[in-house]
């Protein structure tokens, strides 16, 4: 049995992994010329995540080829927040020395809340992380047992007040979903926990190294890759793909997974693209630094967290956005959150000059707050984001209000032969969900076909 992946991100090696290691020939499809998606990097800078979450995933995958993940350093302090007024704040796992950091309310509201984010993860992990995409009777086991912990009737924001700190503080760890954290449930504030209370970690060479050994892993298996190759269209025949067509010709298949913006995967099926509002996009700034820096990772906080993100809603980049910035020896990654585009903006041409014009004031900004020997730069802006992922919304669909915390499962109706894998599906995006995705989707679409569901993959905690 043959299997065709498109996309050769974290999601699409992990699927192509899966499908291989259940003996089927698979060959993976990828527009660029390299491995790796939006972790390809430049010059060695990332254009992407830059810190692993949850390596048991990881782990457990490249464990089930006999392999081990590069290096992995724990990071701490996580990261180092600093506002306007010149407060610092620097947690670390150990919960004594973080809340040493702050007055006796502050330390009382930061123990409160991380227990809440741990509940509400713990509560969740079965049912909306490692198992298969919850159905009705899943989701109302799941509510009778778990879900007054998750507070459905109130949002983040209504959750988190926890004064002028604290408060941004904890609305920010649902932008990595995609949301405006003034527009998210409560249930959101799980992703604290995931950073906070189970830390996160550095890799040696990077995200792009991980990206790099999976690639190196698949190929050993003998799973082939054709790079350069970008897809135009499905062949929709009844119950399922027929073939699939790239600008390098025609392929076929008994199975396909497409592990790329879903909302690219329903273009080329031919079929409606949802009008749900899509999540956030961002805007980077890749810096070669002419000598080395330390390691670090950085937050400084706007003025005013909540008026940046009204700037965000009306369509506007931010001018006083918030400032995420990473460095490691002679590289620097900076990055803020900014709107996805309109369908008509994706290729203004207009924009490339307001990009560059943001990307200058940006590198004002830091400048003014954390001066770096800058020798040469590039702007990713959402427009170059379009590549990956559909109007630049990193994520899809925006996880705003309970149900748009729920995402899109991995069947396409009416599609026996087919899955959809991903950041813009279940289980979510980031690079530990996003492989969950696709080892767990592969797993799902062969028990499909099969007609034998059984385990999907990694629900277990065995892959």
């Amino acid at each position: 049995m043959r299997a065709i992946v498109v996309g050769a991100g974290f999601a699409g090696l992990a699927a192509a992994l899966r499908l291989r290691r259940a003996g089927l020939e698979v060959t993976v499809i990828e527009q660029f010329d390299e491995p790796g998606g939006k972790a390809i990097g430049w010059r060695g800078v990332p254009t992407g995540p830059t810190v692993l979450t949850m390596p048991e995933i990881p782990r457990m995958i490249v464990g089930a080829f006999g392999s081990s993940l590069p290096a992995l350093e724990p990071v701490s302090p996580l990261t180092r927040y600093t506002w306007p007024d010149g407060r610092v704040f620097a947690p670390e796992l150990d919960i004594k020395a973080t809340v040493a950091q702050l007055t006796a309310q502050e330390a009382h509201d930061y123990r409160r809340l991380l227990t809440e984010a741990r509940a509400i993860f713990e509560g969740a992990r079965d049912t909306f992380i490692f198992g298969p995409p919850p159905q009705t009777i899943n989701l109302m086991q799941y509510g009778l047992r778990n879900g007054l912990k998750a507070h459905p009737l109130k949002s983040l924001k209504a959750l988190v007040q926890s004064g002028p700190y604290l408060t941004p503080f904890f609305l920010r760890f649902a932008t990595y979903l995609g949301a405006n954290p003034y527009k998210a449930p409560a249930v959101l504030h799980n992703i604290a926990w995931v950073e906070l209370g189970l830390g996160v970690f550095h890799l040696a060479g990077g995200m792009r190294a991980l990206a790099d050994h999976l690639h190196g892993l698949a190929q050993a298996q003998g799973v082939q890759f054709l790079f350069g190759q970008k897809v135009m269209k499905m062949q929709l025949l009844p119950s399922r793909i027929g073939a699939l067509q790239t600008d390098g010709g025609w392929h076929s298949a008994d199975l396909y997974i497409s592990a790329t913006d879903r909302h690219f995967t329903l273009q080329w099926l031919g079929l409606p693209i949802p009008r749900y509002r899509l999540g956030v996009a961002g805007f980077a700034v890749l810096m070669e630094l002419s000598e080395p820096v330390p390691r670090g990772h950085h937050i400084y906080f706007s003025q005013d967290y909540a008026a940046e993100w009204r700037e965000i809603a009306s369509g506007r980049c931010s001018q006083d956005p918030t400032l995420y910035l990473h460095t490691d020896g002679d590289a620097a990654f900076m990055l803020v959150n900014a709107p996805s585009l309109p369908e008509a903006a994706v290729k203004n041409p207009e924009l490339r000059v307001k990009d560059q014009e943001y990307a200058q004031y940006l590198l004002s900004k830091l400048r003014q707050i954390h001066p770096l020997p800058i020798a040469e730069w590039r702007a990713v802006s959402p427009q170059d984001y379009c590549y990956t992922a559909y109007c630049g919304a990193l994520y899809g669909k925006a996880p705003h209000g309970l149900a748009g915390a729920l995402r899109p499962g991995w069947g396409v109706a009416g599609i026996r032969n087919f899955a959809q894998v991903g950041g813009t599906v279940y289980p979510g995006g980031g690079v530990p969900l996003s492989m969950l995705s696709g080892w767990n989707g592969a797993g799902w679409l062969m028990g499909r076909v099969s007609g034998q569901p059984g385990r999907s993959g990694l629900e277990n905690g065995s892959p």
